[in-house]
């Protein structure tokens, strides 16, 4: 079985990294700077236990890649950038007949709940990865992963819920788990995945209000502010009637298997939208983290004012180059006011 890691940033880089150490058949796709970088270098993939430099496989795209009948497509690009992999990915053939959306597994290993729906117009297989990997791509040809024991925890099933007749479980799946496992990550095979996905969705509503307002540490206006957003996105969810995983399961998934260490005697600067406005690539997730919020209260006719002012404050950071951190939580809360008062969403 090769993995074929679309998207080898911070989530990609590290998962196909760790496959690649222990000696599964890997290849990275990537473009522009860091591609050069990994097709020359390789990968330098830094861990609490010390720097690997993995010579990885690297393709700037589809068609410089033969698809084979035992690969499995790892979707680790942000969801924004989903539709566009999907569709330059799925057309493409399969030795032996067909293409790619007909024939090979897809696995959405990001952020929100949007990217399995995206995949499931173009894929027939798909599978959902719950991830919870601190770590961070800021240059070309490198990806550093913050934490130990393990690297990370990557709950993963098939989607939708009951595809299989044993749910979300199926012997592809398992089989995957397995070479996580054996990878440094822990990886199960909860029934539902999505479950898992919709319970860490409410934990990305901070991102936006990290990247834009800077860490939140313990500032008990900022927190404020993210119970604000944490509570319209418990209320949206159970008004749509969505399961999600608890607090208390995600707390107990973890234990202290993965803690965050200083690498190098620096501690990680931010999550995924802080990188993404560090490196100015130009957009952030924040329409499928805080937006999925805005969106399902909409649907369901409920206000989600500080959600909907994190979306366009951070989609606003992107499109313009902000640094992060250069907004006021001061200037979020009047914001957040403004939209209350005129009743937007």
């Amino acid at each position: 079985m090769r993995y074929i890691i679309i998207g080898a940033g911070a989530i990609g880089g590290t998962i196909g990294g760790r496959l690649f150490d222990s000696r599964r058949e890997v290849v990275l796709v990537a473009r522009g700077a860091h591609y050069e970088a990994l097709r020359d270098g390789g990968l330098r993939l830094t861990l609490p236990s010390g720097s690997l430099k993995l010579p990885i496989p690297v393709v700037d795209g589809p068609e410089a890649l033969e698809l084979r009948a035992d690969d499995v497509l790892v979707l680790a690009v942000k969801t924004q950038d989903s539709v566009a992999a999907l569709d330059a990915w799925a057309g493409r053939p399969v030795v032996g007949g067909g293409t790619a959306g007909g024939r090979l597994p897809v696995v959405c290993a990001q952020n929100g709940v949007a990217g399995e729906r995206l995949a499931l117009r173009r894929f027939r297989r798909v599978y959902g990865m719950c991830v919870w990997l601190p770590a961070s791509y800021l240059e070309p040809g490198s990806i550093e992963a913050s934490c130990a024991p393990l690297t990370g925890i990557l709950h993963i099933g098939r989607y939708p819920a009951g595809a299989t007749a044993t749910l979300g479980t199926d012997p592809l799946a398992e089989r995957i788990a397995t070479d996580l496992k054996e990878s440094g990550f822990d990886a199960p095979s909860p029934p539902d995945v999505m479950r898992w996905k919709y319970g860490k969705l409410l934990k990305n509503l901070a991102n936006a209000l990290e990247a834009t307002c800077g860490p939140l540490g313990g500032a008990d206006d900022a927190l404020d502010v993210l119970r604000r957003a944490v509570a319209e996105g418990e209320a949206v969810l159970d008004a749509a009637g969505i399961d999600r995983a608890s607090d208390a399961e995600q707390t107990a998934a973890r234990g202290d298997r993965i803690q965050l260490q200083p690498l190098n005697g620096v501690t990680r600067g931010g999550g995924s939208s802080w990188q993404s406005l560090t490196r100015g690539t130009g957009s952030i997730e924040a329409d499928y983290l805080n937006g999925e919020i805005v969106l399902l209260g909409r649907m369901a006719g409920i206000d989600t004012p500080v959600n909907a002012a994190l979306q366009e404050i951070a989609n606003a950071f992107a499109r313009e180059g902000r640094r992060p951190g250069e907004f006021t939580i001061p200037e979020l809360t009047a914001l957040i006011d403004s939209y209350e008062r005129t009743g937007r969403d």
